[in-house]
Protein backbone atom coordinates (compact mmCIF):
# COMPACT_ATOMS: atom_id res chain seq x y z
CA UNK A 1 0.00 0.00 0.00
CA UNK A 2 1.38 3.47 -0.91
CA UNK A 3 1.80 6.42 1.74
CA UNK A 4 -1.03 9.14 0.49
CA UNK A 5 0.56 12.27 -0.26
CA UNK A 6 -1.20 13.76 1.84
CA UNK A 7 -0.42 12.30 5.26
CA UNK A 8 1.50 14.35 7.52
CA UNK A 9 4.72 12.85 8.50
CA UNK A 10 5.80 12.68 12.18
CA UNK A 11 9.80 12.30 12.95
CA UNK A 12 10.15 10.10 16.09
CA UNK A 13 13.04 9.26 18.06
CA UNK A 14 15.02 6.25 16.89
CA UNK A 15 13.84 2.75 18.51
CA UNK A 16 10.64 4.81 19.17
CA UNK A 17 12.08 5.38 22.50
CA UNK A 18 9.33 7.00 24.28
CA UNK A 19 6.51 6.97 21.78
CA UNK A 20 3.08 6.01 22.98
CA UNK A 21 1.69 3.36 20.44
CA UNK A 22 -1.50 2.00 21.99
CA UNK A 23 -3.08 2.30 25.78
CA UNK A 24 -2.90 -0.92 27.98
CA UNK A 25 -4.28 -2.02 31.35
CA UNK A 26 -1.95 -5.31 31.28
CA UNK A 27 0.59 -3.45 33.13
CA UNK A 28 3.37 -0.84 33.16
CA UNK A 29 7.01 -0.21 34.16
CA UNK A 30 8.17 3.00 36.02
CA UNK A 31 11.56 3.28 35.67
CA UNK A 32 12.27 6.56 37.41
CA UNK A 33 11.04 4.82 40.66
CA UNK A 34 12.18 1.19 40.32
CA UNK A 35 8.61 -0.34 40.11
CA UNK A 36 6.60 -2.33 37.62
CA UNK A 37 3.34 -4.18 37.88
CA UNK A 38 0.72 -6.70 36.52
CA UNK A 39 -2.38 -4.98 36.10
CA UNK A 40 -3.37 -2.75 39.47
CA UNK A 41 -0.42 -4.99 41.73
CA UNK A 42 3.26 -4.46 42.04
CA UNK A 43 4.75 -7.58 39.99
CA UNK A 44 7.53 -8.13 43.24
CA UNK A 45 4.66 -8.79 45.30
CA UNK A 46 2.62 -10.65 43.20
CA UNK A 47 5.72 -13.18 42.47
CA UNK A 48 6.59 -12.80 46.74
CA UNK A 49 2.83 -14.05 47.50
CA UNK A 50 0.93 -15.96 44.76
CA UNK A 51 1.91 -18.57 42.76
CA UNK A 52 2.31 -18.69 39.13
CA UNK A 53 -1.00 -19.77 37.83
CA UNK A 54 -2.70 -17.14 40.03
CA UNK A 55 -0.69 -14.57 38.06
CA UNK A 56 -1.23 -15.97 34.85
CA UNK A 57 -4.90 -16.02 35.64
CA UNK A 58 -4.88 -11.85 36.62
CA UNK A 59 -3.18 -11.21 32.91
CA UNK A 60 -5.25 -13.07 30.44
CA UNK A 61 -8.84 -13.11 32.71
CA UNK A 62 -8.10 -9.84 34.20
CA UNK A 63 -8.47 -10.58 37.75
CA UNK A 64 -6.47 -12.64 40.79
CA UNK A 65 -8.72 -15.89 41.31
CA UNK A 66 -10.56 -17.12 44.34
CA UNK A 67 -9.70 -20.75 46.02
CA UNK A 68 -11.87 -22.16 43.97
CA UNK A 69 -11.09 -20.51 40.31
CA UNK A 70 -7.61 -20.94 40.85
CA UNK A 71 -7.86 -24.51 41.74
CA UNK A 72 -10.14 -24.65 38.49
CA UNK A 73 -7.74 -22.40 36.41
CA UNK A 74 -4.52 -24.91 37.95
CA UNK A 75 -6.26 -27.97 36.58
CA UNK A 76 -7.41 -26.47 33.62
CA UNK A 77 -3.99 -25.26 32.33
CA UNK A 78 -2.32 -28.54 33.62
CA UNK A 79 -4.56 -30.44 30.92
CA UNK A 80 -2.98 -28.65 28.55
CA UNK A 81 0.27 -29.39 28.77
CA UNK A 82 0.55 -32.73 26.62
CA UNK A 83 1.31 -32.17 23.19
CA UNK A 84 -0.21 -33.66 20.12
CA UNK A 85 1.17 -37.11 19.03
CA UNK A 86 2.03 -35.56 15.70
CA UNK A 87 4.16 -32.45 17.23
CA UNK A 88 5.87 -35.35 19.61
CA UNK A 89 6.85 -37.41 16.62
CA UNK A 90 8.27 -34.25 14.68
CA UNK A 91 9.91 -33.21 17.82
CA UNK A 92 13.77 -35.48 17.47
CA UNK A 93 13.92 -33.86 13.74
CA UNK A 94 13.21 -30.33 14.93
CA UNK A 95 15.71 -30.81 18.00
CA UNK A 96 18.39 -32.16 15.06
CA UNK A 97 17.71 -29.71 12.84
CA UNK A 98 17.88 -26.76 15.40
CA UNK A 99 21.05 -28.13 16.58
CA UNK A 100 23.31 -25.53 18.13
CA UNK A 101 20.63 -22.71 17.48
CA UNK A 102 19.22 -24.58 20.63
CA UNK A 103 15.46 -24.89 22.40
CA UNK A 104 14.55 -20.96 21.43
CA UNK A 105 15.18 -21.81 18.17
CA UNK A 106 13.43 -25.19 17.79
CA UNK A 107 10.70 -23.82 19.89
CA UNK A 108 9.51 -21.39 17.11
CA UNK A 109 9.13 -24.62 14.20
CA UNK A 110 7.81 -26.90 17.27
CA UNK A 111 5.27 -23.87 18.43
CA UNK A 112 4.30 -23.42 14.45
CA UNK A 113 3.75 -27.16 14.39
CA UNK A 114 1.62 -26.93 17.46
CA UNK A 115 -0.80 -23.96 16.13
CA UNK A 116 -1.65 -26.06 13.21
CA UNK A 117 -2.04 -29.34 14.55
CA UNK A 118 -4.40 -27.57 16.90
CA UNK A 119 -6.44 -25.56 13.74
CA UNK A 120 -5.79 -22.70 15.87
CA UNK A 121 -7.34 -19.68 13.47
CA UNK A 122 -6.48 -16.04 12.99
CA UNK A 123 -7.71 -14.10 15.80
CA UNK A 124 -10.15 -11.97 12.94
CA UNK A 125 -12.31 -14.81 12.89
CA UNK A 126 -12.74 -15.75 16.41
CA UNK A 127 -14.44 -14.24 19.35
CA UNK A 128 -12.65 -13.65 22.62
CA UNK A 129 -13.55 -16.69 24.47
CA UNK A 130 -11.61 -18.38 21.47
CA UNK A 131 -8.72 -16.08 21.75
CA UNK A 132 -8.15 -16.57 25.01
CA UNK A 133 -8.48 -20.46 25.24
CA UNK A 134 -5.76 -20.41 21.85
CA UNK A 135 -3.63 -18.68 24.62
CA UNK A 136 -4.22 -21.05 27.37
CA UNK A 137 -3.55 -24.25 24.58
CA UNK A 138 0.02 -22.37 23.75
CA UNK A 139 1.35 -21.60 26.33
CA UNK A 140 0.55 -24.55 28.83
CA UNK A 141 2.64 -26.20 25.97
CA UNK A 142 5.64 -23.94 25.71
CA UNK A 143 7.58 -25.87 28.88
CA UNK A 144 6.95 -28.97 27.21
CA UNK A 145 8.58 -28.11 23.85
CA UNK A 146 11.54 -26.24 25.19
CA UNK A 147 12.37 -29.56 27.71
CA UNK A 148 11.27 -31.84 25.36
CA UNK A 149 14.18 -30.46 22.92
CA UNK A 150 16.52 -30.03 25.22
CA UNK A 151 17.10 -33.27 26.19
CA UNK A 152 16.64 -34.65 23.01
CA UNK A 153 19.83 -32.11 21.91
CA UNK A 154 21.38 -34.34 24.50
CA UNK A 155 20.48 -37.43 23.44
CA UNK A 156 17.57 -37.88 26.52
CA UNK A 157 13.71 -39.11 26.14
CA UNK A 158 11.67 -36.01 27.04
CA UNK A 159 9.68 -36.30 30.06
CA UNK A 160 6.31 -36.59 29.85
CA UNK A 161 4.27 -33.30 32.12
CA UNK A 162 2.62 -34.32 34.97
CA UNK A 163 -0.77 -32.66 36.16
CA UNK A 164 -0.66 -32.42 40.09
CA UNK A 165 2.87 -30.24 39.63
CA UNK A 166 2.87 -26.61 39.61
CA UNK A 167 3.76 -24.92 36.40
CA UNK A 168 7.50 -24.14 37.71
CA UNK A 169 7.97 -27.71 39.46
CA UNK A 170 6.44 -29.18 36.40
CA UNK A 171 9.18 -27.21 34.13
CA UNK A 172 11.99 -28.59 36.59
CA UNK A 173 10.55 -32.22 36.44
CA UNK A 174 10.36 -32.21 32.35
CA UNK A 175 13.82 -30.69 32.62
CA UNK A 176 15.69 -32.85 34.72
CA UNK A 177 13.25 -36.18 35.19
CA UNK A 178 13.51 -35.90 38.79
CA UNK A 179 10.84 -33.90 40.78
CA UNK A 180 12.82 -30.65 42.46
CA UNK A 181 12.83 -29.74 46.15
CA UNK A 182 10.32 -27.54 47.07
CA UNK A 183 12.77 -24.52 47.88
CA UNK A 184 14.26 -24.92 43.99
CA UNK A 185 10.82 -24.63 42.75
CA UNK A 186 9.57 -22.11 44.48
CA UNK A 187 12.61 -20.03 43.33
CA UNK A 188 12.11 -20.85 39.91
CA UNK A 189 8.81 -19.85 39.74
CA UNK A 190 9.25 -16.29 41.64
CA UNK A 191 11.81 -15.57 38.84
CA UNK A 192 8.88 -16.85 36.66
CA UNK A 193 6.90 -14.61 38.24
CA UNK A 194 9.19 -11.20 38.03
CA UNK A 195 9.53 -12.22 34.19
CA UNK A 196 5.80 -12.54 32.70
CA UNK A 197 5.76 -9.19 31.40
CA UNK A 198 7.53 -5.66 31.30
CA UNK A 199 5.99 -2.72 29.57
CA UNK A 200 6.19 -2.55 25.45
CA UNK A 201 9.84 -4.59 25.02
CA UNK A 202 10.63 -5.68 21.78
CA UNK A 203 9.35 -8.82 22.01
CA UNK A 204 5.83 -7.60 23.07
CA UNK A 205 5.77 -5.08 20.93
CA UNK A 206 6.46 -7.71 17.70
CA UNK A 207 3.52 -9.92 19.06
CA UNK A 208 1.01 -6.50 19.23
CA UNK A 209 2.16 -5.83 15.76
CA UNK A 210 1.32 -9.27 14.56
CA UNK A 211 -1.95 -9.10 16.82
CA UNK A 212 -3.05 -5.83 15.07
CA UNK A 213 -3.00 -7.69 11.53
CA UNK A 214 -5.56 -10.34 12.54
CA UNK A 215 -2.96 -13.34 12.87
CA UNK A 216 -3.68 -16.85 15.10
CA UNK A 217 -2.11 -16.42 18.60
CA UNK A 218 0.42 -19.06 17.59
CA UNK A 219 2.41 -16.77 14.92
CA UNK A 220 1.97 -13.61 16.96
CA UNK A 221 3.66 -15.91 19.53
CA UNK A 222 6.35 -17.21 16.78
CA UNK A 223 7.10 -13.76 16.23
CA UNK A 224 7.83 -12.78 19.65
CA UNK A 225 10.17 -15.42 20.36
CA UNK A 226 12.42 -14.52 17.02
CA UNK A 227 12.23 -11.12 18.87
CA UNK A 228 13.29 -12.48 22.08
CA UNK A 229 16.61 -14.38 20.46
CA UNK A 230 17.85 -11.73 19.31
CA UNK A 231 21.08 -11.25 22.10
CA UNK A 232 20.17 -7.39 22.77
CA UNK A 233 17.18 -8.31 24.16
CA UNK A 234 16.69 -11.74 26.37
CA UNK A 235 20.06 -13.52 25.77
CA UNK A 236 22.08 -11.84 28.96
CA UNK A 237 21.49 -13.86 31.62
CA UNK A 238 24.12 -16.64 30.70
CA UNK A 239 26.79 -13.86 29.71
CA UNK A 240 26.18 -12.04 33.38
CA UNK A 241 27.46 -15.91 34.83
CA UNK A 242 30.28 -15.71 32.61
CA UNK A 243 31.39 -12.34 33.70
CA UNK A 244 31.51 -14.07 37.46
CA UNK A 245 33.42 -17.44 36.07
CA UNK A 246 35.97 -14.61 34.19
CA UNK A 247 36.23 -12.58 37.11
CA UNK A 248 37.25 -16.15 39.50
CA UNK A 249 37.95 -15.02 42.67
CA UNK A 250 37.21 -11.60 44.79
CA UNK A 251 40.53 -10.17 44.58
CA UNK A 252 40.31 -9.36 40.69
CA UNK A 253 37.37 -7.77 41.27
CA UNK A 254 38.72 -4.29 40.50
CA UNK A 255 41.24 -4.76 38.11
CA UNK A 256 39.33 -6.94 36.33
CA UNK A 257 35.77 -4.54 36.09
CA UNK A 258 38.23 -1.55 36.02
CA UNK A 259 40.25 -2.54 32.62
CA UNK A 260 36.75 -3.37 30.54
CA UNK A 261 34.93 -0.30 32.13
CA UNK A 262 37.97 1.83 30.80
CA UNK A 263 38.16 0.06 27.50
CA UNK A 264 34.56 1.06 27.14
CA UNK A 265 33.13 -2.50 27.16
CA UNK A 266 29.85 -2.95 28.80
CA UNK A 267 29.24 -5.37 32.17
CA UNK A 268 26.83 -7.72 31.55
CA UNK A 269 24.03 -7.75 34.47
CA UNK A 270 24.53 -4.14 34.86
CA UNK A 271 22.35 -0.89 33.54
CA UNK A 272 19.04 -1.07 32.04
CA UNK A 273 17.35 1.04 29.50
CA UNK A 274 14.31 1.92 31.56
CA UNK A 275 15.43 2.07 35.59
CA UNK A 276 17.16 5.09 36.75
CA UNK A 277 17.24 3.01 39.77
CA UNK A 278 17.84 -0.76 40.93
CA UNK A 279 15.76 -3.02 38.91
CA UNK A 280 13.49 -4.19 41.72
CA UNK A 281 13.46 -7.25 39.68
CA UNK A 282 16.95 -7.52 40.64
CA UNK A 283 16.19 -6.29 44.10
CA UNK A 284 14.00 -9.76 45.06
CA UNK A 285 16.52 -12.17 43.30
CA UNK A 286 19.21 -11.01 45.11
CA UNK A 287 16.80 -12.39 48.02
CA UNK A 288 15.73 -15.23 46.46
CA UNK A 289 19.35 -16.35 45.85
CA UNK A 290 20.54 -15.42 49.50
CA UNK A 291 17.91 -17.63 50.79
CA UNK A 292 20.20 -20.82 49.17
CA UNK A 293 23.55 -18.59 50.58
CA UNK A 294 26.55 -20.24 49.54
CA UNK A 295 30.38 -18.71 48.02
CA UNK A 296 28.44 -18.52 44.67
CA UNK A 297 25.86 -15.97 45.96
CA UNK A 298 28.25 -13.80 48.70
CA UNK A 299 30.64 -13.56 45.35
CA UNK A 300 27.83 -12.10 43.19
CA UNK A 301 26.88 -9.74 46.01
CA UNK A 302 30.44 -8.62 46.21
CA UNK A 303 30.83 -8.26 42.50
CA UNK A 304 27.51 -6.08 42.50
CA UNK A 305 28.97 -4.27 45.17
CA UNK A 306 32.33 -3.50 44.11
CA UNK A 307 31.10 -3.01 40.22
CA UNK A 308 28.40 -0.75 41.81
CA UNK A 309 31.03 1.28 43.57
CA UNK A 310 33.90 1.50 40.55
CA UNK A 311 30.95 2.67 37.96
CA UNK A 312 29.67 5.28 40.34
CA UNK A 313 33.54 6.51 40.27
CA UNK A 314 34.33 6.48 36.75
CA UNK A 315 30.40 7.60 35.28
CA UNK A 316 29.37 9.84 37.73
CA UNK A 317 26.10 11.19 37.42
CA UNK A 318 24.62 7.70 36.08
CA UNK A 319 22.64 5.56 37.93
CA UNK A 320 23.91 2.05 37.12
CA UNK A 321 22.85 -0.80 38.99
CA UNK A 322 22.23 -4.82 38.69
CA UNK A 323 19.52 -5.87 35.93
CA UNK A 324 17.19 -8.89 36.33
CA UNK A 325 19.89 -10.68 34.41
CA UNK A 326 22.53 -10.78 36.63
CA UNK A 327 21.03 -12.51 39.49
CA UNK A 328 18.43 -14.11 37.35
CA UNK A 329 21.66 -16.67 36.15
CA UNK A 330 22.83 -16.68 39.77
CA UNK A 331 19.28 -18.31 40.86
CA UNK A 332 19.02 -20.52 37.87
CA UNK A 333 22.35 -22.02 38.25
CA UNK A 334 21.42 -22.55 41.54
CA UNK A 335 18.26 -24.32 40.97
CA UNK A 336 20.01 -27.05 38.51
CA UNK A 337 19.46 -25.24 35.23
CA UNK A 338 21.75 -25.54 32.30
CA UNK A 339 23.10 -22.03 30.31
CA UNK A 340 21.52 -22.44 27.50
CA UNK A 341 18.06 -23.29 29.01
CA UNK A 342 17.95 -19.51 30.90
CA UNK A 343 16.92 -17.38 27.52
CA UNK A 344 14.26 -20.57 27.17
CA UNK A 345 12.95 -20.18 30.87
CA UNK A 346 12.35 -16.36 30.25
CA UNK A 347 10.38 -17.57 27.22
CA UNK A 348 8.50 -19.79 29.55
CA UNK A 349 7.75 -16.92 31.73
CA UNK A 350 7.17 -14.14 28.95
CA UNK A 351 4.62 -16.15 26.61
CA UNK A 352 2.09 -15.58 29.80
CA UNK A 353 2.82 -12.05 29.20
CA UNK A 354 2.45 -12.29 25.40
CA UNK A 355 -0.54 -13.62 25.68
CA UNK A 356 -2.39 -10.91 27.83
CA UNK A 357 -1.08 -8.31 25.18
CA UNK A 358 -2.25 -10.34 22.36
CA UNK A 359 -5.54 -11.05 23.62
CA UNK A 360 -5.72 -6.90 24.47
CA UNK A 361 -4.90 -6.06 20.87
CA UNK A 362 -7.30 -8.39 19.33
CA UNK A 363 -10.08 -5.74 20.12
CA UNK A 364 -9.02 -3.31 18.45
CA UNK A 365 -9.46 -3.75 14.66
CA UNK A 366 -6.85 -0.87 13.57
CA UNK A 367 -3.93 -2.57 12.47
CA UNK A 368 -0.31 -1.20 13.23
CA UNK A 369 0.84 0.34 10.01
CA UNK A 370 3.64 2.83 10.39
CA UNK A 371 5.08 4.81 7.53
CA UNK A 372 9.17 4.85 6.43
CA UNK A 373 10.90 7.63 5.20
CA UNK A 374 12.71 6.96 1.80
CA UNK A 375 16.01 8.56 1.39
CA UNK A 376 17.20 6.01 -1.60
CA UNK A 377 18.22 7.46 -4.94
CA UNK A 378 15.65 10.03 -6.18
CA UNK A 379 12.85 8.31 -8.17
CA UNK A 380 11.31 7.70 -10.88
CA UNK A 381 14.42 7.12 -13.10
CA UNK A 382 14.24 5.23 -16.66
CA UNK A 383 14.69 1.72 -16.61
CA UNK A 384 17.70 0.73 -18.98
CA UNK A 385 17.26 -1.41 -21.53
CA UNK A 386 18.39 -5.63 -21.11
CA UNK A 387 21.81 -5.89 -22.71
Amino acid sequence: MSVNRSTTLVDVPRGLAGVVVTDTEVGDVRGREGFYHYRQYSAVELAQARGFEDVWHLLVHGELPDAGRAVAFRAETAALRRLPDEVRAALPAIAAASGRSGPLAGMRTALSLLGAANGIRPVYDIDPDKRRQDTLVAAAAVPTLLTALHRLSKGLEPVEPREELSYAANYLYMLTGSEPEPQRARAVEQYLISTIDHGFNASTFTARVIASTGADVVACLVGAVGALSGPLHGGAPSRALDTLDAIGTPDRIDSWIRERVLSGERIMGFGHAIYRTEDPRSRMLREVAQRFGGPRVDFAVEVERQVEAILAELKPGRELHTNVEFYAGVVMELCGLPREMFTPTFAAARVVGWSANILEQSADSKIIRPVARYVGPGAPVAVPQAA
